[in-house]
């Protein structure tokens, strides 16, 4: 079984698209926690108004974290019974076809498993120009500086290992570095982490929550973490 995390703000209608691709790219069996803030949320009502349209369980989650990305993540790992636990994003930005390919990684011995855009393969299309540069200079100097195998370590969408993550202190207080934070700590502590290349679209409806120069601190965080933990173990 596999439990995919979705955190979600005022989506509406938008999240069936992301049920229809569930249903049609993703043969892995599977259970969607939708993890949402208030009551008054978008979401939630064509959640429990279309949920019995699918053949996989639709749960709906209020955040017990407080507010924001980073705590729904949170709280939908902690409610996830699976031992694969797939985060990703409500918008349909990130394709869907590989799912399956990281679940059978996982199933041959993988920890963690990344969806890269930065590795052969994997690609981006559209987005900020200033954000996605960010992301690629940060996973591909990390790649090649520390050895980490993925070349898309700030990437949200990826597959955990439940039993991986109970034994990880997660920290962060911003926003979506919290992927960053689980892989260079799984990465230091030795667990096994593959990748496999990964498209993402721009969305093409609703406002992205993503704000770059709020959240650009907690990622240098966790890069010059990553940094000194691989180059002055001793040290730190």
């Amino acid at each position: 079984m596999l439990d995919i995390v979705v955190p979600v703000y005022n989506e509406g209608r938008g999240i069936l698209k992301l049920f229809d691709e569930i249903r049609d790219e993703v043969s892995t069996p599977n259970r969607v926690i939708v993890v949402y803030d208030f009551e008054e949320d978008t979401t939630k009502p064509v959640v429990t108004e279309h949920k019995q349209r699918y053949q996989f369980q639709i749960d709906m989650i209020r955040n017990a974290n407080g507010s924001g990305a980073l705590n729904a993540i949170k709280t939908g790992m902690q409610e996830a019974e699976s031992e694969m636990i797939l985060v990703m994003m409500a918008d349909s930005s990130d394709r869907l076809d590989v799912v399956d390919t990281m679940c059978q990684k996982m199933k041959e011995g993988c920890d963690l498993v990344c969806g890269s855009r930065y590795m052969k393969g994997g690609r981006q299309e559209g987005g900020p120009v200033l954000k996605g540069l960010f992301a690629r200079i940060a996973g591909l100097s990390l790649y090649f500086l520390t050895g980490i195998p993925t070349h898309d370590v700030t990437n949200s969408f990826k597959l955990y290992r439940r039993s991986m993550l109970q034994k990880i202190e997660i920290e962060s207080n911003g926003g979506f570095e919290i992927g960053f934070e689980i892989t260079v700590k799984a990465y230091v502590a030795g667990y096994r982490i593959a990748e496999v290349p990964s498209v993402w679209m721009e969305r093409k409806e609703g406002k992205s929550n993503f704000h770059m120069w709020k959240w650009l601190p907690h990622y240098l965080h966790w890069y010059f973490y990553c940094l000194i933990k691989c180059w002055f173990p001793q040290k730190v």
